[in-house]
């Protein structure tokens, strides 16, 4: 049997890395950042049943990922149980905001995930997505005039077409 990391700094240091591993995976998805998504995964990661590695995964986000419009994962709850020194599962709450055609979309998602330190990184091994519920808006938050901030607090913000990585992913040909 493997041991646990022995030392309270060792264990800390995982708890943060796997935990900004998800912050991480939750700003790649709403900046549509391929690149540093597929980076967060081991690079023989496996892609449904007969695909395996980074190239096959960014294939498949980038196919999911044009299917919907401007996302928000909000990340709550983060339990994380090590394994040993080199792995770990964990379990995290999303409440994810998701504009799908002209329907504003509320979810609660569970990410059950799987964790390597491979070289002194933490990764993903695995990601699944399970959901709570998924729920229509009444309203789509994205359908008002510029807010203008700091002019107007409420109304369209700046986000997600102020990040570079939003631009190049639309104008890139699938």
């Amino acid at each position: 049997m493997v041991a646990l990391p022995d030392n309270a700094l060792e264990k800390l240091l995982a708890y943060e890395e796997i935990g900004q591993l998800a912050a991480h995976y939750a700003v790649a998805v709403d900046s549509r950042d391929l690149d540093a998504l597929v980076a967060l995964f081991i690079d023989d990661v496996r892609v449904g049943r007969e695909s395996f590695g980074r190239d096959a995964l960014r294939a498949s986000f980038d196919v999911s990922l044009r299917g919907i419009g401007v996302t928000m994962l909000n990340l709550g709850t983060h339990a994380i149980d090590l394994i040993d020194a080199d792995h770990a599962t964990g379990l995290v709450y999303c409440h994810g905001q998701i504009l799908d055609g002209e329907r504003w979309i509320h979810q609660m998602i569970l990410y059950r995930d799987t964790y390597e330190r491979r070289a002194g990184r933490w990764y993903f091994v695995r990601r699944i997505h399970e959901l709570w519920y998924g729920q229509e808006a009444p309203n789509n938050p994205l359908d008002q005039p510029p807010a203008n901030w700091p002019e107007r607090h409420d109304g369209r913000g700046t986000v997600p077409e102020s990040w570079p990585s939003w631009s190049a992913f639309w104008s890139a040909q699938p």
